[in-house]
C-alpha cells in the first residue's frame, strides 16, 4: 500500500514544478497518445528518454517512480500467463510436455509492460510536480470551452482534484486499519479462503465508513466556506503561460510527430 505514489505531490524547487499546470496536463495527454502509436521499440526508447529527462529536471528520484509501478507487477505476471497459454503465434521457444511457449507471447507482454511503465512515469511526474489546487485550476481552464455545451467544467475539475488528493490519505487509512486488525489477531496473509475473505471484509467495511466520514467532513467544510456549485467564482491565482510552457508543449508535439513518422515508416 505504501508503494502507491500516484496523486502524491512532492514539494521541490525545479523548473517542472514552476510550469503552468495547463501546459503539463496537455503535455501529458500528448505523450499518452504518442505511447499508443505503433512506433516500435525505437519510439518507446525516445519517449522513455524524454520522460526520464523530465523526471531528472523535476528532481524526482527514479525509486519514487518505481514505487508507483510495483503494485502493477502482479497484473503483468497475470497477463504473461494468459498470453503464454492462449497466444500461439511466433517462434516456439520453450516446450514442456504439451505446453509450448511462443515468442509472440513474450513480446506482447513486453509491449504492454513498456507502455504501462511509460504511462505510470508520465502521470506520476505530473501529479508529483503539480499542487492539487493548481491541478484543479488547470483542468477547469482546459474544460472551459466545453461549458458552451453545458459541461460543468469546474465541478469535473474539482472531482478529479479531490480524487487525486485523497488517494494517499485512503492508503494511509488502509494501513492504519490493517495494523489495528492485526493487533486484534486478524491474519490478512494466511489461512483458508473463507477466513481470508472474512479478514478482507473486516478491512473494507471500516475503510468505507472512514471514506464516507472524510467526504462528509469535506462537504461540511466547503459549505461553511460558502462553496456553491455552478455559481461564478473569482480567483486569487490567475494562470498564465510562460516561455518554458511553450517549450514543453513544443517538445511533446515534436515527440508525437516523430512517433507518427516512425509509425508511417513501419
Amino acid at each position: 500500500m505504501g508503494n502507491i505514489t500516484l496523486g502524491r505531490y512532492i514539494p521541490l524547487d525545479s523548473p517542472i514544478h514552476k510550469m503552468d499546470p495547463r501546459a503539463k496536463i496537455m503535455a501529458m495527454l500528448i505523450m499518452l497518445v504518442s505511447i499508443f502509436l505503433p512506433a516500435g521499440w525505437t519510439g518507446y526508447g525516445i519517449i522513455f528518454a524524454v520522460t526520464a529527462l523530465t523526471i531528472i529536471l523535476a528532481k524526482l528520484s527514479f525509486s519514487f517512480i518505481w514505487k508507483a509501478m510495483k503494485p502493477m507487477l502482479f497484473m503483468l505476471v497475470f497477463l504473461f500467463v494468459i498470453n503464454a497459454l492462449f497466444l500461439k503465434t511466433g517462434t516456439p521457444l520453450v516446450t514442456v510436455g504439451s505446453f509450448v511457449l511462443y515468442s509472440d507471447a513474450i513480446f506482447q507482454t513486453l509491449y504492454i509492460a513498456v507502455r504501462l511503465l511509460l504511462m505510470v512515469m508520465i502521470t506520476t511526474c505530473l501529479t508529483a510536480t503539480t499542487k492539487p489546487l493548481d491541478m484543479t485550476l488547470g483542468i477547469e481552464d482546459l474544460l472551459k470551452p466545453f461549458t458552451k455545451i453545458h459541461v460543468p467544467a469546474h465541478e469535473i475539475a474539482m472531482l478529479i482534484s479531490i480524487a487525486l488528493r485523497f488517494i494517499p490519505d485512503l492508503i494511509e487509512e488502509t494501513q492504519r486499519i490493517m495494523k489495528a486488525q492485526e493487533s486484534r489477531g486478524v491474519d490478512l496473509q494466511e489461512g483458508k479462503l473463507t477466513e481470508r475473505i472474512a479478514a478482507i471484509l473486516s478491512l473494507i467495511v471500516p475503510l468505507f465508513v472512514s471514506a464516507f466520514q472524510r467526504a462528509e467532513d469535506l462537504a461540511n467544510a466547503m459549505e461553511a466556506r460558502g462553496y456553491a456549485p455552478g455559481e461564478p467564482r473569482t480567483r486569487y491565482k490567475v494562470l498564465k503561460l510562460a516561455g518554458r510552457d511553450y517549450i514543453l508543449l513544443g517538445c511533446t508535439i515534436a515527440v508525437q510527430l516523430c512517433m507518427i513518422w516512425l509509425a508511417f515508416l513501419r
